[in-house]
């Protein structure tokens, strides 16, 4: 078993250099299959759901060409079967994109159910729903999701709630789909923007992204093409939050600060320096955080992807915090392992209370989820004495080299191998 051990105090200092966007990545590699052409995709993390992903897509026949660690080149000229039942698809949320894809180029698709972290219910009902309107019926029965068409046509979806997925997976299929497709209120993430400019630069039409109106005109064609992955905002916030807990002084490159917006205003509001330059940014801080209460909202709102770690800034802030979590269920999962370490949370709902202590100490904890994994590694540098963090795999699902990154920054973080018993419970 992995551990990561880290030995906390230091103040971090230093420039670290971003990574591409996970989600942007587990977004675009599906895409690629609705190419008729070779697509050489630079920025890509080194991370396991982008690695993954990359498998699947191997197996379905599609050419992978790995040619650095960041750069990919696909041929998925070989692909010609609408199914896909792997093992890899039931580790990972992301997985669900095939269906998109695969339907948008054969009309059908079939597909193991996706896995991911556990935040509670996670349904697909709006995917299935935005499918329908396409003209796919949908079956679900051990384990396996099925659509079938006799022929998809453009049509106007209205999502029920703000679905990130339901966003890009409707894309997808209504990418090569005749006539006019509508999705109204449309998620309006960084990723969500990114995926319809890779689809843009292999000839779609795609108008609107980045708003709650987009609007698709379906092509009959797709060409290969180059594109550039934009920059990991949550990976840039971790950052920025360790920074922050540290007391340290770092400088995070390789980001769009616009995308950051909502998280600097919070920890500007905490009482933290943020300096804003092109495509990096300053994160320094000296004394004793401030309170301050957050809420988790789809963009440009702030992140539901960066709780977890904003709540181990709140735990060691002078006074009374809230955190009201309005996107996901269950993302309190985290808490127990702060607790372990000496925060003053409770939680009642999608509601934490966070009363500020002096210091967190080292403690055994876990990784619940990926998120939940980089909040306890924020949790660790800041702490005093050593903590153990297992089942870092979470970690590795989204976070390119962390060790490495946090390392270079003057951490005292290691991973270790052991064959000792899982010791948080």
């Amino acid at each position: 078993m992995k551990k990561i051990v880290i030995n906390g105090g230091n103040r971090l200092n230093g420039s670290v250099c971003i990574s591409g966007a996970k989600n942007a990545a587990v977004a675009i590699i599906p895409a690629i299959i609705l190419s008729d052409g070779v697509c050489r995709v630079e920025n890509i993390p080194d991370i396991m759901d982008v690695n993954l992903m990359l498998d699947i897509l191997e197996k379905m026949g599609a050419k992978v060409n790995r040619i650095n660690r960041s750069t990919v080149e696909i041929d998925p000229g070989n692909i010609s079967s609408s199914y896909a039942n792997y093992d890899e698809i039931r580790a990972m949320r992301a997985s669900c994109y095939l269906l998109g894809a695969l339907l948008g180029k054969f009309s059908e698709a079939e597909s193991a159910l996706p896995g991911g972290c556990n935040f509670g219910v996670r349904p697909i009902d709006q995917h299935l729903k935005g499918f329908g309107v396409l003209g796919a019926e949908n079956s679900v029965a051990n384990g396996m999701i099925k659509l079938k068409s006799n022929g998809l046509q453009g049509g106007h979806v209205y999502l029920d709630v703000v679905s990130v997925g339901a966003t890009i997976n409707i894309m997808l299929a209504a990418v090569k789909t005749p006539g006019r497709t509508v999705i109204e209120n449309a998620a309006k993430e960084p990723h969500v923007v990114d995926l319809a400019n890779f689809l843009n630069s292999m000839g779609a039409d795609i108008r609107g992204a980045g708003t709650d109106v987009i609007k698709i005109n379906g092509v009959s064609h797709l060409s290969g093409t180059n594109y550039t992955i934009i920059p990991d905002q949550i990976e840039a916030g971790t950052y920025m939050a360790a920074a922050a807990a540290t007391n340290g002084d770092v400088t995070i490159t390789n980001v769009i600060t616009k995308h950051l917006e909502s998280i600097t205003a919070k920890l500007r509001e905490m009482g933290i320096t943020v300096e804003e330059y092109e495509d990096c940014i300053r994160v320094h801080n000296k004394g004793r955080l401030h309170k301050c209460n957050v809420k988790t909202m789809p963009h440009p709102g702030f992140p539901t992807d960066m709780q977890p770690q904003i709540a181990v800034l709140l735990s060691v802030a002078d006074g009374t915090s809230m955190i009201t979590e309005a996107v996901w269920d269950n993302r309190f999962r985290y808490v127990d392992e702060l607790k372990r370490m000496g925060a003053n949370i409770s939680v009642s709902g999608k509601m934490a209370v966070i009363e500020g202590v002096d210091n967190l100490k080292g403690a055994p904890v876990k990784a619940t989820d990926l998120r939940a994994g980089a909040a306890m590694i924020v949790a660790g540098l800041a702490a005093q004495g050593t903590t153990c963090i297992e089942d870092i795999r979470h970690i590795e699902r989204g976070y390119e080299n962390v060790v490495g990154k946090f390392s270079s920054l003057g951490a005292d973080i290691k991973i270790v191998q052991t064959d000792e018993p899982t010791s948080a419970n």
